[in-house]
C-alpha cells in the first residue's frame, strides 16, 4: 500500500522540477512583492536597506518565472554566464536588492534560455508593462481589507487583464504578492491552475510604503 501511494505521489504530486532543460516552458509568471509586507516579515529582521524609511518601495519585482502548463522549472543547467555585479546592481531600482536579482537569475533566469543581460532586460520590460495602482502607493496608514480588493485595483488600471490572469497571495495575515501570468511575448494570458493561489482573507493587513 505504501509503495503504491509513493508511486502515485511521484507521478502526480510534483509541482516543480529542478534541473530541467533551459528555454523549455510555456509562459511566465510576473511576481510583484509588496515591500512593506516583506519588510514586516523578513526584511526588518535582516536589516535590509530596502526597508529604511524614505526608500518608498511599493510593489517591487520579485521575479519573472518560467512556468509550465503544470508546474515550473528551476535551477536549469545553462551555458550562459552568470550576471555581473553591475547587472544585478542595475536592478535595484525595481527589485530593491542586487542580491535578490542574483537569486532570481540563479533559480529562475537560468530556465529562460536567455543570457543574463537579456533576462533582466525582459524582466524590466514585463514589470514596466503592468500598471501598479497609484492609490495603493498613497496609503497613509495601515489598513485591513479583503485581499480581493488588491486584485480589483490591478484589474481597474490594467484593462487588458482578466480575473483569471492574476492572483493575490498572502502570508502571515498580510497581502504579500500579486502574480500576473504572461505569454512568452509578455502578453497577458490565463494562469495555469497551479499558479492560482488566491488569498481569501477578508481582513488582510496592508501596510503603507515607508
Amino acid at each position: 500500500m505504501m509503495r503504491t501511494l509513493l508511486a502515485l505521489l511521484l507521478m502526480t504530486g510534483i509541482a516543480r522540477a529542478d534541473g530541467e532543460p533551459a528555454g523549455v516552458f510555456d509562459y511566465y509568471v510576473l511576481s510583484l512583492s509588496w515591500t512593506p509586507t516583506w519588510c514586516a516579515i523578513e526584511g526588518d529582521a535582516r536589516g535590509s536597506d530596502q526597508c529604511d524609511p524614505g526608500q518608498n518601495y511599493g510593489f517591487t519585482l520579485h521575479g519573472l518565472w518560467p512556468q509550465y502548463a503544470r508546474g515550473w522549472p528551476s535551477f536549469c543547467p545553462t551555458s550562459e554566464r552568470p550576471p555581473s555585479r553591475g547587472m544585478t546592481a542595475d536592478m535595484v531600482d525595481i527589485m530593491g536588492s542586487g542580491g535578490l536579482a542574483w537569486h532570481q537569475w540563479r533559480k529562475h533566469g537560468v530556465c529562460s534560455g536567455l543570457p543574463a543581460e537579456d533576462y533582466f532586460t525582459l524582466s524590466r520590460e514585463a514589470y514596466g508593462r503592468v500598471t501598479r495602482p497609484p492609490l495603493l502607493d498613497d496609503l497613509a496608514r495601515e489598513v485591513r481589507l479583503p485581499a480581493a480588493v488588491i486584485e480589483e485595483a490591478f484589474l481597474e488600471v490594467n484593462p487588458d487583464l482578466e480575473p483569471d490572469m492574476l492572483t493575490v497571495t498572502c502570508r502571515d495575515g498580510r497581502v504579500q504578492e500579486v502574480r500576473i501570468c504572461l505569454s512568452r511575448d509578455l502578453e497577458p494570458r490565463v494562469c495555469g491552475a497551479d499558479a492560482v493561489r488566491d488569498c481569501t482573507l477578508t481582513e488582510a493587513i496592508f501596510s503603507p510604503m515607508r
